[in-house]
């Protein structure tokens, strides 16, 4: 991923400083242990709604479609240039590959206000757009001013978070630690505070989140985002809770999804657990040990280092909730391509200026004579069969009427892979940051 100039990051800091002095100073103090209340928390856990991030406009379903196609190919690209100065000292910098898909409901503050803030796996930091602003996107709720929240404090300039674990930070004597925060598709700065945060009527005390006066580059209504990566910053680090889960239901249903945090989760069933792995290079990203691929009865001859994580940090496959439809290598994917194109024997149409997607078929007059063959991703120590809405989109029903086409789900991707999220609804995801392990469940999502 392309890295801000230095430059940029001085300039940001400098013209901070200049709008941190002219705010009321405010006692600064360090975040202090879970209490009593919040371990109870952790016993039990907190269930949050999760919506679209285009469920709340009025596109058609092939206008989402596409729009989140579109979007996952940008934050794919991200992910690539991220990867491919990984190894470069010199141009490597820590800028995260964009923003999430779906929107979670939450409240900030005493007396709470309430905002809406992206879900993403891909990154850490919890933020949201904060008075004085100097530059924020417009978004429907007034921005969050700490000054009117008595639960509300600043992040020292020695706190752990302000020395360690941020890509860039500064001190402010007045408002203490001074952050940067860069995505692919923008950048939020401001200062670390700490706070009280309700999701769905259960508080959370002494969260550290990102107060920004100055986001540039998101879309409009992007009120803020929670990170949910293996960062230090991410709301699982800070809630020191070992397990989350997501339920997503499916892509063309209107009903919300569902996250999981703690123990709360759905009953167990007949799931798939498989391995997480780790890069050193990027340590927020949840990574999965893919090992094969099959098509119908045919096992692809993939190179067995096709998925692996390599030395330099390149290649492995990314569990990512942020991204649309899932990327493979391309030498992996190209052999799904022609094996598909071998075994659904239709005819090939190229309308990815239309659909975004590389693989389209012609679909005959009566659509529900055709046989898709199954799609099984060999884990480590999980075969995930997948059912064929969750790789196969199609009919008139999702792209424009009269189009008449089917598509693959699936898109190539230079040098390492992505399991998006299509491809994950209607499973229960099971992160189990302890045992180092991920679980899919077979669920209706919209009936959990």
């Amino acid at each position: 991923m392309a890295s801000s100039p230095p430059s940029l990051s001085s300039l940001l800091f400098l013209t901070l400083a200049l709008i941190l002095i002219s705010i009321s100073p405010a006692f600064s103090t360090p975040r202090r242990a879970l209490d009593n209340h919040q371990n109870q928390l952790m016993k039990t856990g907190f269930k949050v709604t999760l919506n679209h991030i285009d469920s709340g406009e009025s596109f058609t379903k092939f206008e989402r479609l596409y729009r989140a196609v579109k979007r996952s190919n940008a934050r794919v690209q991200k992910f690539n240039e991220m990867v491919s100065t990984a190894n470069q000292p010199e141009l490597a910098t820590t800028v995260y590959a964009g923003l999430g898909a779906y929107f979670m409901n939450f409240s900030i503050g005493t007396p709470p206000n309430s905002y809406s803030a992206l879900m993403d796996t891909g990154s850490d930091l919890i933020w949201t757009q904060c008075q004085p602003c100097q530059e924020c996107v417009p978004q429907s709720d007034p921005l969050f001013d700490p000054k009117k929240s008595s639960s509300f404090s600043n992040v020292s300039c020695t706190s752990k978070y302000c020395l360690d674990l941020l890509p860039y930070s500064n001190c402010n004597p007045f408002n203490g630690c001074v952050y940067i925060y860069e995505y692919g598709s923008g950048i939020t700065s401001g200062f670390l505070g700490t706070e009280t945060f309700t999701f769905e009527k259960v508080k959370v005390p002494k969260v550290t989140f990102g107060c920004g006066l100055s986001n540039l580059g998101f879309e409009n209504g992007t009120e803020g985002l929670i990170g949910l990566g293996r960062g230090p910053l991410s709301l699982i680090s800070q809630l020191r809770e070992h397990q989350f889960s997501y339920c997503l239901t499916s892509y063309g249903d209107a009903k919300p999804s569902t996250l999981l945090i703690g123990s709360q989760r759905a009953a167990a069933g007949p799931n798939k657990t498989t391995p997480l792995l780790q890069n050193q290079f990027f340590p927020t990203f949840y990574y999965l040990s893919l090992e094969g691929i099959t098509i119908g009865s045919t096992r692809l001859p993939v190179n067995k280092t096709t998925f692996q994580i390599n030395p330099d940090g390149s290649g492995g496959v990314i569990l990512d909730s942020g991204t649309t439809i899932t990327y493979l290598d391309s030498n992996a994917y190209l052999l799904v391509r022609e094996q598909f194109i071998k075994q659904v024997k239709l005819p090939v149409v190229d309308v990815s200026n239309v659909t975004g997607l590389d693989l389209c078929f012609k679909l005959p007059p009566n659509p529900a004579s055709v046989v898709i063959p199954k799609l099984i991703f060999h884990f480590t120590g999980a075969d995930v069969d997948l059912p064929t809405e969750n790789y196969f989109l199609g009919n008139s029903s999702i792209f424009v009427p009269g189009l008449g086409v089917t598509c693959l789900a699936i898109d190539p991707s230079p040098g390492f892979s992505i399991y998006g999220n299509v491809q994950q609804q209607n499973y229960m995801v099971l992160y189990d940051l302890s045992k180092n392990t991920v679980s899919f469940t077979p669920t209706q999502c919209d009936k959990y």
